[in-house]
């Protein structure tokens, strides 16, 4: 029989995607260091990477084809734009998307000293959008990037359509094992062994992958690299008014919401969601959904949903 090529350049690409993934899950631990050394766009996506200078910064960022509605997504604390790759493959046949490293993130300009904290990235992500004159946006962050796009859609909201909050930082939940450590002085995004890398996968995968020795050392020489600022700006957003920076502000949007959680999250315990329900207007369309199988990432550990979700809101 047969095989039609396009299929088989269809699968090869997919496998390419599921091993870049699996590499970013093993050795780099997305949610901690997703940025890949090449610079190159994930495979299997048909992304193109882009640099826009934005006053003193250079922002590097995954641009698909214009093929509908805008989507940007922003990414949390100590990540990147590469843990959005797989949704980016189911997304990008239907959406222009815009896919950045925060300023201080990944490839994104670091400057030493400089506040990397909520209300400072959110007043560089509107230059950002400015700079690329973009429109009709519809916004998706996740944890520590929801609460940057959400403070840019209360306060800066003429270029934003829609909001989309993935395990969103910035909304008080009840209290965790990860909020008593915070409170405690810890850092958990640190390791220098073993047990700390574990220790991590486990604080944001449900059932995180066994990992190599080589996977492991990989990891621990990223992180000690980012260590530095990995520290300042977690003591910059330790404060409770950056933790809970959208609650004061939810009654000002006017926008359609939707918001994401995971049941399982160790990070954003999900009564999160609860607080954007109570402190949305009545009035304002919102949608939150409440996911199983999952930990602080269902970009990775329920793609399909995910993508389902932000592509019906999106169209909303």
């Amino acid at each position: 029989m047969d095989v039609d090529p396009r299929f088989t350049r269809r699968d090869k690409s997919r496998n390419r995607l599921l091993a870049h993934l699996l590499s970013l899950a093993l050795a780099l631990l997305p949610c901690l260091a997703t940025a890949r050394a090449d610079g190159l766009p994930p495979p299997g996506t048909a992304l193109q990477s882009r640099a826009i200078q934005v006053g003193d910064t250079t922002w590097a960022y995954y641009e698909g084809e214009k093929n509908g509605p805008s989507l940007l997504l922003v990414h949390g604390f100590a990540s990147g734009k590469d843990v959005w790759a797989r949704l980016a493959a189911d997304l990008g046949t239907d959406f222009h998307l815009i896919i950045p490293d925060l300023p201080g993130w990944g490839q994104s300009t670091r400057l030493p000293g400089q506040n990397y904290d909520i209300e400072a990235q959110a007043t560089r992500l509107d230059g950002f959008i400015q700079a690329l004159d973009l429109q009709q946006l519809t916004l998706v962050g996740h944890s520590m990037g929801g609460a940057i796009t959400g403070v840019h859609a209360v306060e800066r909201p003429q270029r934003v359509a829609r909001l989309a909050l993935i395990g969103s930082l910035g909304l008080s939940f009840v209290e965790n094992d990860f909020i008593r450590a915070l409170n405690a002085g810890d850092n958990p995004f640190i390791y220098d062994d073993r047990a700390g890398v574990e220790r991590t996968a486990r604080l944001v995968y449900l059932d995180p992958l066994p990992m190599s020795d080589q996977q492991v050392a990989d990891a621990i020489s990223l992180n000690r690299a980012q260590r530095a600022f990995i520290e300042s700006t977690l003591e910059q957003i330790r404060p409770p008014s950056q933790w809970r920076a959208l609650d004061p502000r939810l009654g000002r949007l006017n926008i359609p919401v939707l918001g994401v959680g995971c049941r399982e999250d160790r990070v954003i315990d999900i009564s999160a969601l609860q607080t954007l329900e109570n402190r949305l207007p009545p009035h304002q369309a919102r949608q939150l959904v409440t996911l199983d199988g999952c930990n602080h990432l269902p970009m990775l550990e329920r793609p399909v949903e995910t993508a389902r979700l932000l592509r019906n809101f999106a169209n909303g």
